[in-house]
């Protein structure tokens, strides 16, 4: 697949596996790749610079809370999201759908969109296809997504049809939106103007910058496969996308269904195009996402485990509370090159995390998301040396054996 500003090529393959490369307005995405979330314009705890030196390529903001505060307008005009929050590289912001359907009895949803009572406030306020789109037009990021209906991971059939369905039909006034140059600061023409609406990726030059962005669908249906499919094959029907997201997944189902479903959607969707697997970032979803066509993953998992004092390792978990650790020199995982396991021992973070400093939440934070980003990496060289299902197994075997880290 390539465009005048968005491509994506594939390198090698594995079985489902692809090692490729996306490339964005704010430069080139080496996949499969692991995005940190950065919800209010900032990876919790860290500087971008950081982020930068643990290879981070691209990361994701959220519609939902940066139009609660400070507000898509502040953005604007500040230069957009990456001005903004001081990031060179390429941006995701995903539709709010997530956050404004887990707020439960502050939302109401019709088929015009949902409106809900902001949890800062309580303001009541209203997301459609068409406000969602403008608010991610605003922020300015490269990659934005449709507001889609999202339910629980073992929603009941009739609810993940419902669901499903209407994110089709959002789908369709969200690609009308981008067309018509909907929102604020947005300028220029739209990639529906003057040519086919099959063109090619649904993207929009827009203001603060020259870039334009890519708009992804998202595929729902809940653990029914037919669902799945179905959508699919409508979404496929409507246009050719830059890429295709994999919506509503580790929210509650049991890992062997998530699994087969991410299997029925490399089944399904386009092979040309990125994968992207909204919200699964725990180390082996990542390794058994990749061994069934994913290219891209987010998730908060990495920082919100390093602020909990959960360290990502080799070997599992490790809990840094624990009193055994009190005079351990070891570093958190041997074989990790991040800053942290390059200077401080076990002995220190826990010291830190047992005095209530913040340095330890930075410190793991940091960790965990190296450890991600170089799992990722590690992933891609073993597709493109033809060893990847030999390294994926093994690695597994020794993720889930879990010797007892703390020797």
């Amino acid at each position: 697949m390539s465009d005048e500003h968005f491509s994506f090529t594939i390198d090698a393959t594995a079985g489902a596996a692809r090692a490729g490369v996306f490339v964005t307005p704010h430069g080139p995405v080496e996949t499969p790749t692991f995005m940190a979330v950065g919800t209010q314009a900032t990876v919790k705890t860290l500087d971008p610079r950081e982020l930068r030196e643990a290879r981070m390529q691209m990361i994701l903001a959220n519609t939902y809370h940066l139009h609660l505060r400070p507000g898509e307008e502040i953005v604007r005009q500040m230069g957009g999201l990456h001005r903004f929050m001081q990031w060179d590289g390429p941006i995701l912001t995903d539709s709010g759908g997530f956050q404004v359907f887990s707020l439960e009895t502050l939302r109401t949803v019709s088929e015009e969109g949902v409106e809900f009572r902001s949890h800062l406030d309580g303001s009541r306020r209203f997301f459609s296809p068409e406000s969602v789109i403008a608010i991610q037009q605003a922020l300015g990021a490269d990659v934005i997504m449709q507001f889609d209906h999202v339910v629980p991971g073992q929603a009941e059939y009739s609810l993940a049809s419902e669901a499903s369905e209407r994110s089709v039909r959002w789908l369709e006034r969200c690609v009308r939106a981008v067309e018509a140059g909907q929102g604020p600061g947005a300028r220029g023409q739209g990639a529906g103007d003057g040519a086919s609406s099959n063109a090619g990726p649904a993207t929009l030059p827009l203001a603060p910058g020259p870039w334009p962005q890519a708009l992804f669908p998202i595929l729902q249906g809940g653990i029914h496969p037919d669902l799945r499919r179905a959508a699919a094959r409508a979404i496929r029907s409507m246009r050719p996308f830059a890429g295709y997201a994999i919506g509503g997944l580790s929210v509650g189902e049991p890992k062997p269904q998530m699994y087969a479903m991410i299997e029925v959607a490399h089944e399904e969707l386009p092979a040309d195009r990125p994968r992207y697997l909204m919200g699964v970032g725990f180390p082996e979803d990542l390794i058994e996402g990749v061994a069934r066509g994913v290219d891209l993953f987010d998730c908060v998992a990495p920082t919100r485990n390093g602020r909990q004092g959960t360290a990502f390792t080799s070997d599992g978990k490790l809990n840094v509370r624990r009193a055994e650790l009190r005079a351990n020199p070891r570093p958190l995982d041997g074989g990790c090159e991040c800053s942290t396991c390059a200077r401080f021992s076990r002995a220190y973070v826990r010291h830190l995390f047992a005095s209530d400093e913040v340095l330890g939440l930075r410190l793991l934070s940091l960790h965990n998301v190296h450890f991600l980003t170089a799992i990722m990496r590690r992933a891609r060289r073993a597709i493109l040396e033809g060893d990847f299902p030999a390294w994926s197994r093994d690695w597994l075997q020794r993720y889930h054996s879990r010797p007892a880290p703390v020797t």
